[in-house]
């Protein structure tokens, strides 16, 4: 072993143990560890930073474009929306939710995808008093299984995809994964509905919206077109809403109250609505359901937020109705909903006479919150996170960009990157996304794991680490020929993606990889393909993979749930990609 090859292993080791501990970001230790590399002399500075110049890096991020503009016309909505219709029973739902979420993550990045799921499981669970510990590790699973399928469904796939083509070797087809990851999907989605509602107990969420006291009184009107008109509140969705309560309709004929689920919805009726905040929010992605404000629709401004606001004992807007106010010519804003220390407020919004320590929901326009934190009207003002409304009319738009990007991309009109960045480029030209919000979506910590991750790749094949590895796993699986070193792959692979990100996973095992079939003399593809579906297989602990941290928290889970859980689906997908694998790519080529 030389000098430059103990010292990568070593400082591969430490990285790895760092990052498995959770106190400090991937990124930062990736990033740092790159740097101690280049401070040593094992890797050119050139060659260090040439994974910044990978184009799966390109891709990647217009891909989180192209799926932050499905979220933000509500295309993603829509499907999860849809899961839980007339489901009341655990098999059901976990059918239905691990089966969409796996379709979608083939074709969108997994963590939108499981960051949609999440309210439609919360919602079903407080419904129907089943915890959501017995969905959420399922969603989050079926979405890797899906990611598997398609060269855009991870990152994985599309580092993958890169590293080939900057080795000169065929690059990944676009569905090309499909053939070991449907089989894997099938036998995966069926473990998660059968076996796992066996191995995970009930868990209290740490999050439960029954649990919050802040209820407001808020007022919305059905505007055409929306898809409310002609149906009973029961079938409209809004009766069972988790934390809310529909405590009127107004119309011309009259007032009704109470509302009883077989109540027809019409244009122009006003619901009043008594709930917690975070479902008041959910009200404003329904299709045609607006906020009540004093001012005409037309007149209100697009791109509004949602901030809270505490009327301090000082402010000149206690003693006075939320009608005269005048908010809009005041705080450019509107009132859409009110609380009161717990209190059901009976009056119509512009009916309210405010008081001190009253909490307001404002629609206003961005920069509200910074513009009045200061101001003696209000004790506190805080922006609501993520509470900009669908925008419904461009939901076409966003599927038919998706669309675009699945079709050119499988049919190599282009290549991958290309399809990705026109795809993103779209997304903001049919105005789905501002040019704002398309920079907010990308998430430049991924880009510069995975960045620094391809550079200490290269510092393990060039200090010749990597071949070393490569040996370990040749002489440990030699005993069982080919087909053990393959598995040793596979397990080196699973291993290290449960302590790394995914991503820096195959782009560290994968110069391990072609080096154990080249010291075998054997082709390389099959051993790339295992490390590759192997690094997306991260279901024995939480913090493998993002979407297993995303549903750690509001699952309530502990750390052995993974285990419990991942650790035999990992075993089962481990046997069958030993037998699929070498049958779809021959190992003697």
């Amino acid at each position: 072993m030389t000098l430059a090859a103990g010292f990568t292993l070593l400082v591969v080791g430490v990285t790895v143990i760092f990052i498995a501990r959770d106190t400090v970001s991937p990124d930062v230790v990736l990033g740092a560890a790159l740097v101690v590399l280049m401070g040593a002399g094992v890797i050119e500075v050139e060659a260090a930073f040439s994974g910044f110049s990978n184009p799966a890096l390109a891709t990647i991020a217009a891909l989180f474009i192209v799926a932050a503009g499905l979220r933000a016309t509500g295309a993603l909505e829509v499907v999860s929306e849809r899961l839980f219709r007339g489901v009341e029973t655990l098999t059901p739902a976990l059918t239905r939710i691990t089966i969409a979420t796996a379709a979608v993550s083939a074709f969108v990045n997994n963590t939108p995808v499981v960051a949609m799921a999440m309210p439609a499981v919360g919602s079903w669970s407080r419904r129907t008093r089943i915890s959501p510990s017995r969905l959420l590790i399922p969603a989050s699973y079926a979405s890797m299984l899906g990611g598997v399928c398609t060269i855009i469904g991870t990152s994985t796939n599309l580092v993958s995809d890169g590293l080939l083509k900057s080795h000169g070797l065929a690059g990944l087809g676009f569905f090309e994964l499909a053939q070991i990851g449907l089989p894997a999907a099938a036998i995966g989605l069926v473990y998660l509905v059968f076996v796992s509602p066996r191995l995970l107990t009930e868990r209290v969420p740490v999050r439960d919206l029954d649990g919050d006291l802040r209820r407001y009184t808020a007022e919305f009107e059905i505007m055409e077109p929306s898809v409310l008109t002609g149906k009973t509140v029961e079938q409209a969705g809004l009766r069972r809403l988790p934390g809310l309560f529909l405590v009127r309709i107004e119309r011309e004929t009259g007032s009704i109250a109470p509302v009883g689920p077989e109540v027809r919805l019409f244009p122009e009726d006003r619901l009043t609505f008594a709930g917690v905040l975070e479902t008041i929010v959910d009200l404003r992605r329904f299709r045609g359901l607006e906020p009540v404000a004093e001012e005409s629709r037309q007149d209100r401004p697009g791109g509004m937020e949602l901030h809270e606001a505490v009327v301090s004992p000082g402010s000149p807007l206690v003693g006075t109705s939320v009608r005269d106010a005048n908010f809009r010519g005041r705080y450019n804003s509107a009132v859409i909903a009110v609380h009161r220390h717990g209190e059901r407020i009976d009056s119509r919004i512009g009916d309210i006479v405010l008081r001190p320590g009253d909490t307001l929901l404002l629609e206003a326009a961005p920069g509200f919150t910074r513009a009045f934190r200061d101001s003696m009207d209000f004790y506190l003002v805080s922006k609501v996170e993520e509470s900009e409304p669908p925008r419904h009319e461009q939901l076409v738009a966003a599927v038919a960009v998706l669309a675009f990007v699945v079709i050119t991309a499988s049919l190599r009109v282009f290549p991958i990157a290309i399809s990705a960045m026109a795809g993103a480029i779209l997304m903001v030209a049919f105005r789905c996304l501002t040019p704002g919000e398309a920079k907010r979506s990308v998430d430049w910590s991924v880009l510069i794991t995975i960045g620094a991750a391809l550079g200490i790749a290269q510092a393990l094949e060039s200090s010749g680490a990597a071949g070393l590895l490569a040996e370990g796993i040749v002489a440990a699986g030699s005993g069982l020929g080919p087909t053990g070193v393959l598995g040793g792959v596979l397990i080196a692979s699973m291993i290290l993606t449960e302590f790394v990100s995914n991503t820096a996973a195959i782009a560290l095992m994968f110069p391990i990889a072609l080096a154990a079939a080249s010291h075998l003399g054997l082709d390389a593809r099959p051993f790339l393909i295992a490390a590759t579906v192997a690094a997306s297989f991260a279901f024995s602990t939480p913090i493998g993979y993002q979407t297993n941290l995303m549903v750690y928290g509001p699952g309530g889970y502990k750390f052995t749930d993974f285990t419990r859980v991942g650790l035999p689906l990992q075993i089962i997908l481990l046997l069958l990609a030993l037998v699929l694998i070498p049958v779809i790519w021959p190992l003697g080529g």
